[in-house]
């Protein structure tokens, strides 16, 4: 299964030289946040897949006006064609708003989900918007990666974990990173990753 990748910023590649025969094999699109809802609602009408979201912290549009033709995964455990897919948007609270969670309502989020994950003996990809706590993070309290994350990833060994909300030009941030069984992806731009 081809899967899109998209985060944060609008691909000019896609959005305005756009090419079916590009994206002809892809299977499923995933965002893991701040992209315009028209943006999603496009890659949804051109390529003709399904297409799952999270939240970012820049989303708040969302709530009034949500990508057309998209599905939301936040807060849920979802299977596709046989993939187990856990979304968990929104980013670490540095101002009130919608979307931002402190490391505590993050954990309470995830403990909502506790039942599904035992029913369904896990997950094979968490989707989110932040990192997680010290890798692929930045310093500051908006960009800081949850604790959280770590203990999914710890516990249930997902095969994919991905997230966007760290720009890969915020410095020499890599694309992919290997922690412990899980590769994770940062889907900042665009990324194609055959599962």
């Amino acid at each position: 299964m081809k899967i899109l990748l998209v985060s944060d910023t609008e691909s000019k590649y896609i959005w305005d030289f756009f090419c079916k025969d590009t994206f002809k094999d892809i299977d499923l699109i995933i965002s893991c946040g701040d992209l315009k809802a028209d943006y999603l609602s496009y890659l949804a009408t051109m390529i003709h897949v399904p297409v799952f979201y999270v939240h970012g912290n820049h989303d708040h549009y969302y709530i009034e006006n949500p990508p057309e033709g998209c599905t939301c995964i936040d807060d849920k455990l979802i299977v596709y064609k046989g993939i187990r897919i856990l979304g968990l948007g929104g980013s670490m609270k540095y101002k009130n708003g919608p979307f931002l969670y402190t490391e505590s309502q993050m954990s309470k989020r995830i403990q909502k989900l506790k039942l599904k994950l035992f029913l369904k003996k896990g997950f094979d990809i968490l989707v989110s918007h932040a990192a997680a706590s010290s890798i692929n993070d930045d310093n500051d309290l908006c960009h800081e990666g949850y604790v959280s994350f770590n203990n999914l990833l710890d516990k249930y060994s997902p095969k994919y974990f991905f997230h966007g909300h760290v720009h890969m030009n915020y410095g020499k941030k890599p694309r992919t990173t290997v922690y412990n069984n899980t590769t994770i992806i940062n889907a900042y731009d665009y990324y194609i990753l055959e599962y």
